[in-house]
């Protein structure tokens, strides 16, 4: 499974050795390598990963539209990487520990995130986010890379307390281009700590094309620190299952750190601050629109008659109930008072802060004096 840098493979046309199981036409194939990873799973199984996959994309629709109506200050879509997140997640234990990025919506809800934390990150009120130790999951990560460094210091105190669990930290192709990415990888071959780095290549570092950063698929660069690596289908559900199963097989065993990277589709902007008609071509978009990952098991499970209209009506009506759960959370959280942005900042007064805190209360009295 050590993947193996090959002279044609082209990370902007994802040429090269991607292992795949589902293809995007919905058929099964053979992979050598991956196959006995999902020998166990059951139509049941793969029927839940759809709803999973469906039920994120929804929650994903009703955040883009609260913040399009003013109720979230920023939403990172995850449209089109449903399966590397979920088909990842979902082969966790549950004492893993993630280090998710600001995009891992699915990772973060297949955790045990609730409808109320999904907005709340977004929404930068009181308890902005869910409590880590709860689920076992830190909170998502703006700056782009930091938490890959957070996950090897977990793995290495994994290793010091001489249990099993393994680290995993999520990120994108543009954040293989930063340092911090590079010296976790670094630091995991050094001390071979038991982490799993995930990357989710969707193409599109912002408005910059993987193929400017990479001339060769990224995966290739963790064997140059001495972690085995596998490129794979990242818009295969059952693919991203297998290779995760395998990635933690090998960390939890003492085999030290491994690399995943799922070559999936930003079919969204960057966040809703972006627009990507500025840069991406419609065409291309088209193109990743043929290989969705939800069409893709949904026509699987249809050819071994798996999925039928009740079964699609089902999860339609859940996805339902959890959009209108999503928006009724997010419209329920109160706004809390200009001014309580200093509590909390400190264990116990602090004198600098006091006197901000006055001057901050003065400019707001003055609002108050302009409205009489």
């Amino acid at each position: 499974m050590v993947y193996t840098l090959g002279a044609a493979a082209d990370p902007a046309t994802g040429t090269g050795r991607i292992h795949t199981l589902i293809t995007a036409q919905g058929a099964r194939v053979t992979d050598v390598d991956l196959d006995s990873y999902v020998a166990d799973l059951t139509a049941k199984d793969l029927r839940e990963l759809y709803r999973d996959m469906t039920l994120v994309r929804r929650i994903d629709s009703e955040g883009f539209s609260l913040q399009r109506q003013g109720q979230l200050g920023l939403w990172a879509p995850s449209l089109g990487q449903e399966a590397a997140q979920l088909g990842t997640a979902r082969a966790l234990r549950s004492d893993d520990f993630v280090f998710p990025s600001y995009r891992e919506l699915g990772v973060v809800y297949a955790r045990g995130a609730t409808a109320s934390d999904l907005v709340n990150t977004w929404r930068g009120e009181r308890n902005s986010t869910y409590d880590p130790y709860e689920i076992n999951t830190a909170t998502m990560q703006i700056i782009i890379g930091a938490q890959t460094l957070h996950a090897v210091g977990y793995a290495m105190g994994i290793q010091r307390d001489g249990q099993d669990q393994v680290a995993v930290a999520y990120f994108g192709d543009g954040a293989t281009s930063q340092g911090d990415v590079n010296e976790a990888m670094v630091f995991a071959a050094s001390f071979g700590a038991p982490v799993v780095f995930v990357c989710q290549n969707n193409q599109w570092a912002i408005s910059e094309p993987v193929g400017v950063q990479a001339a060769a698929p990224i995966a290739g660069r963790a064997p140059g620190f001495g972690i085995p690596s596998v490129r794979v289908d990242g818009n295969d559900v059952l693919a991203c299952f297998a290779a995760m199963r395998w990635a933690l097989s090998q960390a939890r065993s003492g085999q030290g750190p491994v690399f995943i990277e799922a070559v999936t589709y930003r079919m969204g902007p960057h966040t809703t601050s972006d627009d990507p008609t500025k840069y991406r071509d419609e065409a291309e978009l088209d193109l990743w629109r043929t290989r969705d990952p939800l069409a893709r098991i949904e026509t699987f499970l249809r050819s071994i008659g798996e999925f039928d209209d009740a079964f699609a009506a089902e999860v339609a009506a859940q996805a339902d109930a959890l959009g209108a759960e999503v928006r009724a959370a997010c419209l329920s959280i109160a706004n809390r008072a200009p001014i309580e942005v200093f509590d909390h900042v400190y264990a116990e007064p602090h004198s600098a802060l006091e006197r901000q805190r006055a001057q901050f209360a003065a400019y707001l009295a003055g609002f108050e004096e302009d409205a009489r």
